[in-house]
């Protein structure tokens, strides 16, 4: 049962938190011995990636396989008490990743699903897992043999009572032990197969596309209190403060799930890893302090981006890739096309099951209009709806017209070939819009569900690799097809969160950023001289013309701009990752080695070998600016609205590219502080000192600069106390002859640098003696 929670304060948010990523490599004892390091940046509370039992040997945690335990590998509970002491006496608390949409599809590991493996669909466990068994014939489908299952006989033996294929191991169900081998695989309740039948056969709900992770059904309060006892347990107990919740959007009702927490937490400051797109808000009902940061994330970056030139930057990138691809150059055309394909391929068993929802409602209905409906045409108005939907998913607190929109509908009419068929979208919009009962609330769930693992395949997982005129733009809840933000609009968004979610997170660098914030802010650079790169980028492809398609040859050399001087198994590693990714000449399931091995060889004679110098030498020459945009970049993160979160080695200069490289491990201290880091300190301790000027209460007030130059100088006052300035394109700034005589004017009183405290500034400050030592500023009022 879930644990009484007990009478305690109003929690209070943290100021800022420092994302760890916990690994055997990495454990509970490693996290404590690197506490009074941490403590000394400034931050409140540690942050920390899964803690419960998962795969042995997982770098990340995510693939939980008992949610009762702490993870002995880490070094069990008793690890994780002894962090949080050691934690506690150096003044910080503990927040803590929590998975509630999937678990390990690994038997061996994972009892309950053993148990439901054994017993089948009668078993107390069964409860847990989203498993749809009339569409098997009453089993679960395990797509984990390496070819049909005829061919794989020799490699599947009884041992007792268990069944092995290679490393995988399986209960067997009582009874059937003594079972000629083919009459005992069909005796079980679950149906071993070629693991290619996941993409249509599959049965049980999965994380997006992902077969070995399995979706629980939290929306069972039986299942909610088993899967969260533990974590709840220790933050009643005080060991925890907080928590961050990974992929709601993959739960039947986050509404209803939220709540829960919220209830059983006692009111715990809780982030959600929700997914905003542009002008989509966060859902006003639900009890949490707000998002993990990817909206931000979002409006940081576009700051520093040149509107203008990323224009340029993608007309010059048209011209690169068309005559290599041909593809890929239109931002939405993209995301459509992948998001038909991904329907398609990836998500057809999701897409599949869906349609038998849809077409059990209609078959039930009392009214006539939705009688007499094709499955086929039900499955297509299911397509094409869902390939225009523009955010995640629609939620229960919120209004579904506003989300499958009309347009929409419109739209996916127009996409029939036999008009008389078009009317299913009209009744599947309407089954979205509010469906019959307890079967039209089901629909609506598992809609919701395929919308959300859609947009996450389509956009993040595939349009991300095909479109790349400037990858920096490419991360999650990012919109790569107008990558810009005006200050003004930075300042509307700073101005609402503060208003409705003053302690919403905030990231720039996260464990799933496709590239961290210092790379990114290297080629934000690249958009105030688009010029410059295509001339460079001729130059150094001219031997290479035909090596492999544009679009990867384009992100290739961007890479190496970005990540500057780096190990080339990095860089190659990153480029195979985004080919297979993008799936236009290999993926994950269908490999194509011949091309794959022209990349590696592309990645060794290119970007990674003499030409990459060429391309190193135009880094070297944007360096000033590429430091502007990466000082600007951390400053206004740590001292916006919300609260910041550090990810593991940002407060340095850190240049990653996707997992797994931005989940290595790093070294506490670091070897070279560097500027950064003074910064990334002075703001951290700035509001660790002042939670009240940065806190709930605090206010927002954007600060307008004055002069020749004001469009490059971005500033805000944080509740009259602090003042944050820094420099926005700063070459574009540069070419236009400088500051000159632009001024900021400041709040009333006596105002010191934070960041070299014997300057002090009142007034109408010149901007030029703002930037004078470095091109960001932090002001504390001192009177």
């Amino acid at each position: 049962m879930t644990p009484e929670r007990r009478d305690a304060p109003v929690p209070v948010p943290p100021t800022a938190t420092y994302r760890l990523q916990l690994q055997p490599g990495f454990p509970f004892g490693a996290a404590a011995a690197a506490v009074p390091y941490l403590a000394s940046l400034g931050v409140s509370h540690l942050h920390l990636s899964p803690v419960l039992e998962a795969v042995p040997g997982s770098l990340h945690g995510y693939d939980v396989t008992d949610p009762t335990r702490v993870r002995a590998e880490l070094g069990g509970e008793e690890g994780l008490r002894a962090l949080a002491h050691t934690a506690r006496e150096h003044g910080l608390g503990l927040v803590v990743d929590i998975v509630p949409n999937h678990m390990a599809m690994s038997p061996r590991h994972n009892r309950p699903l053993w148990e439901v493996l054994r017993e089948g669909p009668g078993s107390p466990y069964a409860r847990w897992f989203d498993v749809e068994w009339e569409a098997q014939g009453g089993r679960m489908l395990l797509p984990v043999l390496g070819g049909p299952v005829g061919g794989e006989l020799e490699h599947l033996r009884v041992e007792g009572d268990v069944l092995r294929y290679h490393e995988h191991v399986f209960p067997l169900r009582e009874g059937t032990g003594g079972l000629p081998l083919p009459q005992l695989l069909d005796a079980q309740w679950y149906r071993l197969a070629w693991w290619r039948l996941a993409r249509t056969e599959l049965n049980y709900r999965r994380f997006f596309s992902i077969s070995e992770l399995i979706g629980v059904r939290v929306e069972d309060p039986v299942v909610f209190e088993a899967t969260h006892g533990t974590i709840l347990r220790l933050l009643h107990e005080g060991v925890l403060d907080g928590l961050r919740v990974d992929h709601p959007d993959g739960l039947a009702d986050p509404d209803g799930y939220l709540e829960r927490l919220h209830g059983a937490s006692g009111g715990r400051w809780t982030v959600v890893e929700k997914i905003l797109a542009d002008a989509e808000r966060l859902p006003d009902s639900w009890p949490v302090a707000g998002t993990t940061g990817y909206d931000a994330l979002r409006h940081v970056d576009g700051l520093f981006t040149d509107p203008v030139g990323a224009g340029e930057l993608l007309t010059r990138y048209r011209r690169f890739a068309a005559p290599r691809t041909d593809r890929g150059g239109d931002w939405a055309a993209t995301v459509r096309l992948a998001a038909h394909q991904v329907l398609a391929h990836e998500l057809a068993a999701e897409t599949d099951r869906l349609t038998r929802t849809a077409s059990r409602v209609c078959a039930a209905s009392c009214d006539p209009a939705l009688r007499d409906r094709a499955p086929w045409a039900l499955r297509r108005a299911l397509v094409e709806l869902l390939v225009r939907m523009e955010v995640y998913r629609p939620y229960a607190s919120g209004d579904p017209a506003a989300v499958v929109t009309e347009a929409a509908a419109r739209e996916a009419r127009q996409a029939f070939t036999v008009p008389d068929e078009a009317g299913a979208v009209d009744v599947v919009r309407g089954l979205v819009l509010g469906g019959e009962g307890q079967a039209g609330a089901e629909f609506r769930a598992r809609f919701a569900q395929t919308s959300s693992a859609l947009r996450a395949k389509s956009v993040e997982d595939t349009a991300f690799y095909r479109y790349v005129p400037l990858p920096a733009a490419n991360e999650v809840g990012g919109d790569p097809g107008s990558p810009g933000v005006s200050p003004a609009a930075f300042h509307a968004y700073c101005a609402r969160v503060q208003r409705d979610w003053p302690a919403t997170g905030t990231v720039v660098s996260t464990h799933d950023t496709k590239r961290s914030a210092d790379v990114r802010a290297a080629l934000a650079a690249l958009t105030e001289c688009p010029e410059r790169w295509s001339d460079v980028l001729a130059e150094v492809t001219a031997a290479q013309e035909d090596a492999v398609d544009g679009q990867l040859a384009w992100a290739a050399w961007q890479t190496v701009f970005g990540l500057g001087p780096a190990a080339p198994e990095r860089v190659r590693e990153a480029l195979l990752k985004h080919a297979r990714e993008a799936g236009l000449f290999t993926s994950w399931t269908e490999q194509e080695p011949p091309y794959e091995d022209a990349v590696a060889a592309f990645a060794s004679a290119g970007p990674c070998g003499p030409p990459g110098e060429r391309v190193a030498a135009l880094r070297r020459a944007l360096a000033p600016h590429i430091r502007a945009n990466v000082l600007g970049t951390a400053l206004v993160h740590l001292t916006m609205p919300g609260v910041p979160d550090v990810y593991q080695g940002a407060e340095c200069e850190s240049r990653t590219l996707v997992d797994p490289d931005n989940r290595r491990p790093v070294r506490f201290p670091p070897e070279e502080p560097d500027t950064k880091a003074a910064v990334t300190e002075a703001a951290l301790w700035l509001r660790r000192r002042r939670p009240d000027v940065f806190g709930e209460s605090a206010t927002y007030e954007p600060l307008p600069a004055e002069g020749a130059a004001a469009d490059h100088c971005l500033a805000f006052a944080r509740s009259g106390r602090a003042v944050t300035a820094v420099t926005r394109l700063s070459l574009r700034l540069a070419e236009a002859g400088g500051w000159r005589e632009t001024r900021l004017a400041l709040p009333p009183g006596r105002w010191v640098d934070a960041l070299a405290g014997e300057r002090e500034f009142g007034g109408h400050a010149r901007v030029a003696d703002l930037f004078e030592r470095l091109p960001v500023a932090l002001l504390e009022r001192v009177d």
